[in-house]
């Protein structure tokens, strides 16, 4: 029984930072600059963001927190080209939302990765 809770809350953690994390980083990029939109501008941002999150959530459910540094850089260094050869007159805006909202998407997931490690600890 101990084995299918643990598969319960993992599920749920992991559920919750991919599909709940979308609103929760819409919401927090609207309350920072209402109203800013850079469309067709960093194409794929929402599948980038919900694997970012899966993989964030699921290594600290797993122990090895480290593997955070492993995805910011390789998301760094893949958006890096694109934020670099953004146009001028919104290079500025393009690279202030990437990185809100990558730190919020880091955040949302890191927080559930820890209340799903507390929940296993729990059990």
């Amino acid at each position: 029984m101990t084995e299918l809770a643990i598969a319960g809350i993992v599920l749920v953690a992991l559920a919750l930072s991919a599909a709940a994390g979308a609103p929760v980083i819409g919401w927090a990029l609207r309350r920072i600059e209402p109203g800013a939109q850079t469309p067709g501008i960093l194409r794929g941002g929402m599948w980038v963001g919900v694997l970012e999150r899966l993989m964030v959530t699921g290594s600290i459910l797993v122990g090895h927190p480290e593997a955070i540094a492993v995805v910011v850089a390789v998301k760094g260094l893949g958006r890096y080209p694109e934020l670099r050869d953004t146009v001028q007159p919104v290079r500025g805006e393009v690279s202030e939302r990437f990185i809100i909202g990558t730190f919020a998407s880091l955040l949302w997931s890191g927080l559930l990765g820890i209340a799903g490690r507390l929940a296993i600890g729990a059990v």
